[in-house]
């Protein structure tokens, strides 16, 4: 079903900034609190920010069906995945070069986002075969591995683009890949943490009020360019300042 034309819910810059402010907390809290504490209070903090990613993702997706020029703003998503490199790793004290520590966490949630987009646009192409698609899409999963939300943030744009008009179906497929994502993490980083993953399931209700409007400020796309490396770099500051150039993220 789509989204109705409802005034009352969420258009996409409020629920953007409702990502924002979860993904804020979500890195200050690992920051200040590294290496996994099992503190009640931070993991609620934690769970709060399993808000930002599936807004992303959703966002992605609507974004491939609105905009007018796949190319350009595939562009500029890769391009600030670049910059984004820096700064997430920094933020966490993760090597620039990756694969020096660990193949999980290695670039920040950017790149998968910027290859979710291009998956987009390989299953729609008219001109690629469906083997051709499936390959290219295990190809992008391969490359986009080491990020942030992994290749699961691949899929779960692709889930939720295929998915346009039922909700449910799209909330569905999200929820399936992130638990594919929440059992590496429990057999390979942390249990705690894995299951903390789920709480993504955070994000449906605020997900369902879209109203299907962008709202009246034009500049939250730039804005959320410049304040996202910015707040990394911010946190980076505050993890040298309190525990020196230490990596203070597990898995990274």
């Amino acid at each position: 079903m789509e989204h109705t034309q409802d005034r009352k819910g969420f258009n996409a810059n409020q629920l953007k900034m409702i990502a924002i402010a979860a993904m804020t907390l979500d890195h200050v809290i690992s920051v200040v609190f590294p290496n996994y504490p099992k503190d009640w209070w931070i993991l609620v903090c934690h769970m709060i920010g399993r808000l930002t990613a599936p807004i992303m993702w959703f966002f992605i997706a609507e974004g491939y069906h609105y905009t007018h020029n796949v190319k350009k703003y595939a562009s500029r998503l890769f391009l600030f995945a670049v910059f984004s490199h820096f700064a997430y790793n920094f933020a966490f004290g993760i090597p620039f070069l990756p694969f020096q520590t660990s193949i999980f966490n290695q670039t920040s949630v950017i790149w998968p986002l910027a290859w979710g987009l291009t998956a987009l646009a390989i299953m729609d192409s008219s001109v690629l075969k469906h083997w051709m698609k499936v390959l290219l899409v295990v190809g992008i999963c391969l490359i986009t591995f080491c990020a942030d939300w992994s290749c699961i943030a691949v899929m779960a744009v692709i889930s939720i683009s295929q998915n346009r008009g039922d909700f449910k179906k799209q909330m569905t497929g999200m929820v399936a890949w992130v638990a594919f994502y929440a059992l590496v993490y429990v057999l390979f980083i942390d249990k705690v943490y894995g299951i903390l993953q789920m709480f993504v399931i955070l994000s449906i209700p605020f997900l369902k009020k879209y109203n299907g409007e962008r709202g009246s400020w034009k500049g939250m796309k730039w804005f959320f360019y410049l304040y996202y490396p910015l707040h990394l770099i911010i946190c980076g500051v505050i993890r040298v300042c309190l525990h020196g150039n230490a990596g203070i993220m597990i898995g990274g």
